[in-house]
């Protein structure tokens, strides 16, 4: 029986599932008071104060901290890797604390997968698994239309991985021969198109459908003359935190929309079936990539939880491929079937390095 601890640490809590082989002996969120986490220059500066938290939250669960095989975090802003496994080094350490451009609370999952790692026993291992930063891009996904900038792949790498191969698991085929596109759709919203097993192209959160707090692509003859009216950090504020669905109705919640429509709001549904028109919209554009070949398309993500919007992508889509809806986030089974694919030999770990 293999001990796997996971942890995917986020703005305001870190998720901690503890597993006995497949086995979910706990799955909770330990909380961080934002009047704590303010005291932090940087999120690397939170590390000690969510590692001793999560140490009590796991003594208070009477889980003995000394007998994981395997701790694995969620993957931060790593220079663009290969998707899969690594193991955590001292390079990935120093390159999350000191040089990544990206600050963003998954950088903290390698760190505190070392820090329990050290806890535990000897042969226990630490690893990430598909990073935010997973890049298998072919060089026509690279080129932006501006010489010197390059299109990024980042995003909900982990979840549209995990989506992509249970949607292959289902269909009783092999990922590497399918062709897929998945719509993750939350906060912010990412679509990916996967061709025989590789995440070849994608429409980030900053460059496609709009999604409940984040603007997605915008015109910029539109744009520009407010970047000189605003600092940078109050434009990144409008386009990742206060744009999108929140800055037409004032509200984050789809739950929310959802209920005023029913109540006759027309303006609440003009703008959710406009997200569900751009999101439509992504997904025909990575149909073109992958040449109109798609076996399947996935919708997930806290957003898929909501069947008027799935039904408006979908009618819009569905003479592309079969549409399928897996709902929320898949982010600890992924985190922990990669761990166990590791431990049995079934996969080989990346040495990260520079």
């Amino acid at each position: 029986m293999k001990k796997v601890l996971v942890i995917n640490p986020g703005s305001t809590s870190t998720k901690v599932a503890y597993y006995e082989d497949k086995q979910e002996c706990l799955n909770e969120s330990v909380h961080h008071e934002t009047t704590e986490l303010e005291k932090f220059d940087t999120i690397a500066d939170q590390y000690e104060y969510r590692l001793a938290l999560i140490q009590s939250f796991l003594d208070d669960k009477k889980i003995d901290r000394t007998d994981f095989d395997a701790v694995v975090g969620r993957g931060g802003s790593l220079p663009p890797v290969e998707a899969g496994a690594f193991l955590v080094n001292d390079t990935m350490i120093d390159w999350l604390v000191n040089k990544t451009d990206v600050h963003h609370a998954s950088n903290l999952g390698a760190m505190l997968a070392k820090g329990f790692q050290e806890q535990s026993k000897e042969d226990c291992i630490a690893m990430i698994y598909d990073p935010i930063t997973v890049d298998q891009y072919h060089e026509l996904s690279r080129v932006s239309g501006l010489k010197g900038v390059k299109r990024r792949s980042i995003g909900h790498m982990l979840n549209m991985r995990a989506i992509a191969m249970k949607t292959a698991q289902d269909l009783n085929k092999d990922y590497n021969d399918l062709n897929l596109i998945v719509a993750h759709l939350g906060s912010g919203s990412t679509i990916s198109a996967h061709e025989h097993g590789r995440m070849i192209d994608l429409s980030l959160d900053d460059e496609g459908p709009f999604s409940v707090e984040r603007t997605g692509s915008l015109s910029l003859k539109e744009i520009i003359p407010l970047c000189y009216t605003m600092s940078q950090a109050e434009m990144m504020t409008w386009l990742r935190k206060k744009g999108g669905m929140i800055s037409y109705l004032g509200t984050n919640s789809g739950i929310e929309v959802e209920q005023r429509i029913a109540a006759g709001d027309e303006e609440a549904k003009l703008i959710f079936e406009a997200m569900a028109y751009q999101v439509a919209k992504g997904i025909g554009e990575l149909a073109t990539v992958l040449k109109g070949n798609v076996d399947q398309i996935v919708i997930t993500g806290g957003l898929a939880y909501s069947n008027l919007l799935t039904d408006w992508i979908t009618e819009r889509v569905s003479f592309i491929a079969p549409v399928t809806t897996h709902p929320g986030e898949f982010e600890m089974e992924a985190l922990r079937n990669g761990a166990l694919r590791v431990l049995s030999g079934e996969e080989v770990p990346h040495d990260f390095s520079l």
